[in-house]
């Protein structure tokens, strides 16, 4: 007996070994147990806690999926956070890291369990890792209800990420039920009555067949036939190139120039004394030194400050002391030494720079505050400002604002006329308007063809990702806004573009593999 215990405890099974040491914590042989045939593959107090751990596993990887596709709007997600805290930091990446890490984590407890299964021995999950388990559930799914609530929006990003990842998910899918179909049919075949044999099997291959049809319910408009792409958008620089310069200022627009920027987006605002400037956020504070300047005043909104006083501040340094964007390059010499320069800009300046260059132009205008000189005048300032003092030729003005739309179009009938929001055709030619200016979230192929037909083009705001914009060429847009016109430019067809026949094949060989290897395992 003796003996036997000794040869029990030093039998040689590595692999065993290594996997149950590292999800139960027993390296030693005695202290596993093999499942016997018709027993359940764990104790009552483990088999209700697998399923958590399947359940982590799945809230932990939708929240890196929905996570990851967030990356387009990282920046937004780290200005709200500025605007709460009052300090800048990669709140998006750090996010993303330890979405990662708890991932791969439970994965990998996952895939150990997969394996002890496979190998028939019985499950026990050490304490710490429940505990891990437990902290990653609550992590996820904590997560997902605060974006949820506060930036409901990205699950529209989501649904539309489907329309390029869907196929490649899919064939991860049917790979993944591959690798399940081992530990499945050993238990299935072990089991001693026909009533659980259908219970272990019976879900399996309910879940197989929803994933050999779901293709047919799949839609991309990246799958298409070869000739029916049309051209490519036109990319407008969303504050100039934001991450090559600092938002807004004249670096900014002349790097989206030279990377072969089509248009100029900016955001305008109208000092105390009427001179209209470029500046995107409602105080000073983010994008300026001025509590270096004006200590007191860091709370003041933009718009109550002399043309004199703002010319006094740095609106540079920021940007080589923040990085806003996590994945910006590092910058020439020469750069930093132009960035560290940049004052607030003229929206005069900036409108004859672009029609040096024949770029287009569109902006936010801001209405400014209470009694503020030009409260009840704003639009008649910025009218002034553009067709007096800059002189810029009027189609190059994509004029976005609807308040007084009637009178700027008597007065400026050469501007083109663009709304921020969708409404029926007759409404918007009724309007004359010839553009549409939507947040990518919106965007629909059957939209845009429908307002082609009536000579109505489409821009997207604000489109990063090269994933996002082969989706919105591939849907028909004209043109989006983007921080990436450098990244965008050299894109020479959209990604994941294939055609129908090549996405029936790829559909068909993956089932059809999938289901030879299964059979072959069931089989043995």
């Amino acid at each position: 007996v003796v003996r036997r215990r000794l040869l029990q405890r030093y039998e040689h099974q590595p692999f065993i070994s290594c996997l149950a040491g590292f999800y139960s914590c027993r390296w030693k042989r005695y202290q596993r147990r093999r499942t016997e045939p018709g027993k359940c593959c764990c104790k009552t107090w483990e088999c209700v806690f697998f399923p958590l751990l399947v359940g982590a596993f799945c809230f932990s990887l939708v929240f890196l999926y929905m996570w990851g596709e967030a990356k387009n709007d990282y920046n937004n997600f780290d200005w709200y956070n500025y605007g709460n805290m009052g300090f800048w930091f990669l709140w998006s990446l750090v996010l993303l890291i330890v979405a990662a890490i708890l991932f791969m984590y439970i994965t990998l407890l996952l895939v150990l369990a997969m394996c002890l299964l496979a190998e028939g021995q019985q499950l026990y999950l050490h304490w710490s890792h429940k505990i891990g388990t437990f902290l990653v559930l609550c992590f996820s799914v904590t997560a997902l209800f605060i974006l949820s609530v506060l930036w409901g929006d990205q699950w529209k990003t989501v649904r539309l990420s489907f329309q390029i990842t869907a196929p490649y998910l899919h064939i991860g899918a049917i790979t993944i039920m591959v690798l399940l179909s081992w530990p499945v049919a050993l238990h299935a075949i072990r089991a001693d009555k026909k009533v659980v044999q259908v219970i272990i099997v019976g879900p399996y291959l309910a879940i197989l067949l929803f994933l050999f049809l779901i293709p047919l319910g799949m839609y991309s408009p990246c799958i298409r036939e070869m000739g029916t792409l049309g051209p490519k958008p036109a990319l407008i620089g969303h504050r100039g190139a934001p991450m090559l310069a600092p938002e807004n200022t004249e670096m900014s627009f002349q790097k989206t120039i030279e990377h072969g920027g089509d248009g100029l987006e900016t955001d305008v605002t109208i000092s105390y004394d009427g001179v209209p400037f470029l500046m995107h956020d409602s105080t000073l504070r983010r994008t300026t030194n001025i509590k270096e300047v004006y200590p007191n005043d860091t709370a003041q909104n933009a718009a109550l400050f002399s043309w004199d006083n703002l010319q006094e501040l740095n609106a540079g340094t920021w940007f080589l002391k923040d990085k806003p964007f996590s994945c910006m390059g590092s910058l020439s010499r020469a750069d930093q030494n132009q960035a560290m320069n940049q004052s607030i800009y003229k929206l005069s300046n900036f409108l004859r720079l672009a029609d040096s260059q024949n770029k287009l132009v569109i902006f936010d205008l801001y209405r400014p505050p209470e009694k503020h000189p030009y409260r009840n005048s704003w639009i008649n300032r910025t009218l002034e400002v553009i067709l007096n003092e800059s002189r810029i030729r009027p189609h190059l003005v994509l004029w976005l604002e609807n308040d007084m739309r009637s009178f700027v179009q008597s007065v400026a009938p050469g501007f083109q006329q663009t709304m921020g929001s969708k409404a029926s055709v007759e409404d918007l030619l009724m309007d004359n308007i010839v553009k549409l200016n939507l947040p990518y979230t919106e965007m629909s192929s059957e939209d845009i063809r429908k307002y082609t037909e009536a000579n109505i083009t489409t821009n997207l705001y604000v489109v990063n990702e090269p994933w996002l914009f082969s989706l919105a060429w591939c849907s028909g847009a004209h043109s989006v806004t983007t921080n990436t016109v450098h990244m965008l430019k050299n894109l020479r067809q959209p990604l994941f573009l294939m055609t129908p026949q090549q996405y029936n094949i790829m559909w068909i060989l993956t089932d059809l593999t999938s289901v030879l290897l299964i059979s072959l395992i069931f089989a043995l």
